[in-house]
């Protein structure tokens, strides 16, 4: 069992509870059967800012995240408890509609998966399932320059989207979540498969996008959440496996004077 953290608010942490916020978490815990992968998460992500979540692997990083857009619900025996709210409102209520919640909460993977259709129609796809009837090529053209690809490829928009880089595909995936106009976009390890100069481009893009968006990313490179984050929340795991929340705060503060002594020997690589 994790011995619980010092709840001592300092008042930048309130600053966080002051602030627009647009998506929170309240006393959220996800079970998978009877096995329960995190417990009593409160969390709140003010509005445009970059948010990051690290911890060791199997601490609930990724889990937490999914539950932002109930991509868990498609998970055979997965059951989350608690609240999410987003603009104040649950998306678990018995009237909320998944699709409709992922449409306002995009998703970025690990690995790049773009389809097997030409660049365009990777873009567009989003669109037309939803039933857009306006002009696809002005919002497909949008979309990749939001995610920084349109001078890249708008030359070559039929051809196949397997045939980019690997941050190609990344930015092309980002471009595809974007069409469809989020509210928020959330990114799970997004550069983890890429090369540094990738990388650094998608961290680039990630600061870009925050001015319209708000991000939430999962990372295991603490530089690169010291990097791009405004607020950096620590999750561990107990001897039960089960993932809580250690710490939350503005990254400046978190990576350079942390209250637990458990996020820093996790930050200074003394475990995990």
């Amino acid at each position: 069992m994790i011995t619980p953290a010092v709840m001592t608010q300092r008042p930048e942490e309130k600053q966080v509870e002051e602030r627009d916020v647009v998506l929170e978490a309240r006393d959220l815990g996800v079970f998978y059967g009877s096995f329960q992968a995190l417990r009593d998460i409160n969390i709140s992500v003010p509005r445009n800012t970059i948010v990051a979540y690290i911890g060791p692997s199997g601490c609930g990083k990724s889990t937490l995240l999914r539950c932002f857009n109930r991509m868990n619900d498609l998970i055979i025996d997965a059951r989350v408890e608690g609240e999410v709210l987003v603009e104040g409102e649950s998306i678990y209520a018995p009237e909320a509609d998944p699709v409709e919640v992922r449409r306002h909460i995009g998703m970025v993977f690990q690995r790049p998966n773009p389809f097997p259709k030409s660049i365009y129609e990777n873009v567009a796809f989003g669109l037309r399932i939803n039933g857009f009837k306006g002009s696809l090529d002005e919002l497909v053209e949008q979309a990749l320059k939001h995610a920084a690809l349109w001078d890249e490829v708008k030359d070559k928009l039929k051809q196949s989207a397997l045939a980019l880089s690997g941050g190609q595909q990344q930015r092309l995936c980002i471009a595809r979540a974007l069409a469809v106009e989020p509210q928020i976009l959330l990114m799970d390890e997004p550069a983890s498969a890429l090369d540094p100069v990738a990388t650094f481009k998608i961290e680039e893009l990630m600061t870009e996008l925050k001015k319209d968006y708000t991000i939430v990313i999962v990372t295991h490179n603490m530089q690169q959440a010291s990097r791009v984050s405004d607020y950096t929340a620590f999750l561990l795991s107990g001897e039960d496996r089960t993932g809580e929340l250690i710490e939350y705060g503005p990254t400046s503060r978190l990576f350079t004077n942390p209250v637990d002594p458990r996020t820093e020997a996790y930050i200074t690589g003394r475990f995990g």
